[in-house]
């Protein structure tokens, strides 16, 4: 990759940016009964009702009725299952908000994420104000999978996100901890920088 050929930098979420905690998750849905559910998050599947989630295929009051239908021992509210699973996050530390801040002065920042409306709107109103930014502070454009319908590794989701923002694959490094998801966008020319831990690419970039 040649980094001086590189105009627009594309984020993951989770992982990259903000922190995850599968434990604290797992101790959280057992706390209001959801056992059946936290196996889910314990053995890193995405199907089911997750997978419908980070779609938009299913709404919120959807989502908590299958957790309670998948859990007879949750009776927890709406309100309590959407907290025990924004519990995976843990926050962004400030030292990458402060690295995008520097970054936007260069490049074209956007976001491409898996996620779901309950996480993403908990991050929204946390973890970028908690340090007084505002999301929109740093990215051009977000491409969300339930928003789009789409997820990651398919090939489409990528595809709809240069189309959408006008970018070009060669001049545009995605950065994600999932190698499936870089070898998808690799497929299409993409620049990728595949960070596991989520923890390299301030040093790389």
């Amino acid at each position: 990759m040649d980094k001086k050929n590189i105009k627009n930098l594309v984020f993951d979420f989770g992982g990259i940016l903000v922190g995850l905690d599968k434990e604290r998750c797992i101790a959280a849905l057992n706390s209001i009964g959801a056992y059946e559910i936290s196996v889910y998050v314990d053995e890193c599947r995405q199907e089911d009702l997750f997978h419908d989630l980070e779609m938009g295929d299913i709404s919120v009051p959807e989502f908590c009725d299958e957790v309670r239908r998948k859990s007879p021992r949750c009776t927890a509210t709406n309100e309590k299952i959407a907290w025990a699973w924004g519990e995976l996050l843990t926050g962004i530390p400030i030292e990458k908000l402060r690295k995008l801040e520097s970054l936007k002065n260069d490049y074209r920042l956007f976001v491409l994420s898996n996620t779901n409306v309950i996480h993403w709107e908990r991050s929204v109103d946390e973890f970028f104000r908690d340090h007084e930014w505002g999301i929109d502070d740093f990215f051009e454009q977000l491409f969300l999978s339930y928003k789009m319908g789409m997820v990651k590794p398919q090939k489409e989701i990528f595809s709809a996100m240069l189309a959408d923002a006008g970018l070009k694959a060669e001049e545009t490094l995605f950065i994600d901890d999932s190698a499936a998801n870089c070898a998808a966008a690799s497929s299409l020319g993409i620049n990728v920088l595949h960070d596991p831990k989520g923890d390299k690419w301030i040093d790389l970039v």
